[in-house]
C-alpha cells in the first residue's frame, strides 16, 4: 500500500498461552457499572441503563504476564485516577442482539485499567461539554494478557482489586456489576455494531483515586493474568 505518511503499527494485546496477539480495533467503556462507585461519583446507576464512552485504540498499554508495563504521566492533568476493570475482547461481529446471544461474540477476558484525567473530565462535565479529553489520551488503557474463553470460560464472578504501592485501594467482585457482561454487550450493540478486535471495559468498583509518577499499580481479577503498571514522569 502506498501511503502519504508511514503506517503506524496496529495496537495488539498478548494472548494467554499463545504467541499470537489480539489486534485492537476500538475501545468501548461502561460508566458507573458498580453501585458503590456510582455513589462515590455522585449518582445512582441502579436506576438507569448503562452509558458508554470510547477511547482510541492507541491508548492501549499491553503488558505480558510476569512483566511490568510503564505508563507516562499524561499531559494537561494534575489529578490522574486509576480504575481497575474487567475487559471483554470481542471475537465475532454482531448488532442489535439480545443478552442470551451476547456471550457468543466474546473471544476472551483480561484485566484492565481505565486511567482518567479526572480534573479535565470534571471540568468538561460542569461545562456540559463532551469529556473525551478526560478519558481518551496516550497510555489511558493498560491491559494484561487476554484469556480466551476456550481456555478459562466466561467471567461472571470473582474478586477484582487494585493496589497502589502495595496498599489496597479498590476491592469488589465481578458479581457486583449492575449490568453483567451479557446485558452490557446487548445494550452496546443497540448503539454500535460490535466487531472482532473491539475491547469493552466494563466499569470499576469503588475506591478510585489519584496516582503520581513513581507509583506502581497492581490490578488483579480472580482467574485472569494480573496487570502491573509503573507510572513514570511524562513530557
Amino acid at each position: 500500500m502506498n501511503t502519504v505518511i508511514p503506517l503506524w503499527d496496529v495496537p495488539t494485546v498478548p494472548v494467554e498461552g499463545s504467541d499470537a496477539r489480539f489486534p485492537v480495533r476500538h475501545i468501548y467503556c461502561v460508566g458507573r457499572n458498580y453501585a458503590e462507585h456510582a455513589a462515590e461519583m455522585g449518582g445512582d446507576a441502579t436506576k438507569e441503563p448503562p452509558f458508554f464512552f470510547t477511547k482510541a485504540a492507541d491508548a492501549i498499554v499491553p503488558v505480558a504476564p510476569g512483566e511490568t508495563g510503564t505508563m507516562a504521566y499524561p499531559m494537561a492533568t494534575k489529578n490522574l485516577h486509576h480504575e481497575v476493570e474487567l475487559v471483554v475482547a470481542i471475537g465475532k461481529a454482531g448488532a442489535k442482539f439480545m443478552p442470551d446471544h451476547a456471550l457468543d461474540l466474546v473471544y476472551g477476558y483480561a484485566t484492565g485499567l481505565d486511567m482518567t484525567r479526572r480534573d479535565l473530565q470534571n471540568d468538561m462535565r460542569e461545562k456540559k461539554r463532551p469529556w473525551d479529553i478526560g478519558k481518551s489520551f496516550a497510555h489511558a488503557a493498560p491491559i494484561g494478557a487476554i484469556q480466551p474463553v476456550a481456555r478459562g470460560g466466561h467471567r461472571k464472578r470473582g474478586a477484582i482489586t487494585l493496589d497502589v504501592n502495595g496498599a489496597r485501594r479498590q476491592t469488589g467482585d465481578l458479581a457486583d456489576m449492575i449490568w453483567d457482561v451479557a446485558h452490557t454487550l446487548a445494550f452496546l450493540s443497540k448503539l454500535y455494531e460490535l466487531m472482532p478486535g473491539d475491547l469493552v471495559y466494563t466499569g470499576t468498583p469503588a475506591g478510585v483515586g489519584a496516582v503520581v509518577a513513581g507509583d506502581r499499580l497492581d490490578a488483579r481479577i480472580e482467574g485472569l493474568a494480573p496487570l502491573s503498571v509503573a507510572i513514570v514522569p511524562g513530557r
